[in-house]
């Protein structure tokens, strides 16, 4: 989109529109984890990362597993597993090389969200990944996490969505198949992304 009269260019202009924070919004921001950080941590079995490369290329990609399978090291430190996926490692390219992330933890049911951003690493530490096991099978590497900022964030965007409403789960809007819109993206056929989804899904989760 091109910049023209309706763009806003400055942060002082958004500010005219938008406003300023509130004082609560600055206080609630903490340089590291307390006991209710570390158990909001704990229960959640989902985070979405956001990182960037070197250039300014964004991405955001999903973890999860069972609650608790992020491991708070102290009060500053946190590790994520990395559990096998597709080999892009667009996360772990980027960390290399900016290693500033976002971390948005979610626990289902809990409208709010816990923000954590920090400095990343990537480690191949043994003494790390053999406690983070699933099945007999530690994780490669993971991703370390200094922690820099953390704060509980409002559950309006939950509300508006109504995404934990279970009415709302079976909208026909909701009829996705991923199988076809994997087969169309990648030219191939439906049944061979069938085939391709159920191996990755019920043979390669650790």
């Amino acid at each position: 989109m091109r910049a023209d009269e309706t763009t806003i260019g400055s942060e002082r202009e958004l500010r005219v529109f938008l406003g300023e924070p509130t004082s609560l919004s600055i206080r609630k921001v903490k340089t590291q984890l307390d006991e209710s950080s570390v158990a909001f941590i704990q229960q959640s079995p989902f985070l979405v990362i956001g990182s960037a490369s070197q250039s300014g290329s964004c991405d955001v990609s999903p973890r999860g597993d069972q609650p608790g399978f992020v491991s708070v090291e102290s009060s500053r430190h946190l590790m994520i597993p990395e559990r096998p996926g597709n080999r892009r490692l667009d996360t772990l390219s980027n960390i290399i090389e900016n290693p500033h992330v976002g971390l948005i933890f979610i626990v289902p049911g809990v409208i709010e969200t816990l923000r954590v951003n920090g400095i990343a690493t990537i480690t191949k530490d043994p003494s790390l990944l053999e406690k983070m096991a699933v099945k007999g099978k530690p994780p490669l590497v993971g991703i370390y996490v200094e922690v820099e900022e953390c704060y509980l964030h409002c559950g309006k965007a939950f509300l508006r969505s109504s995404l934990w409403s279970p009415d709302t789960w079976n909208r026909p809007s909701n009829s996705l198949d991923s199988a076809a819109i994997l087969a169309k993206h990648t030219n191939s056929s439906k049944e061979d992304m069938v085939s391709l989804l159920n191996e990755s899904y019920t043979k390669r989760l650790y």
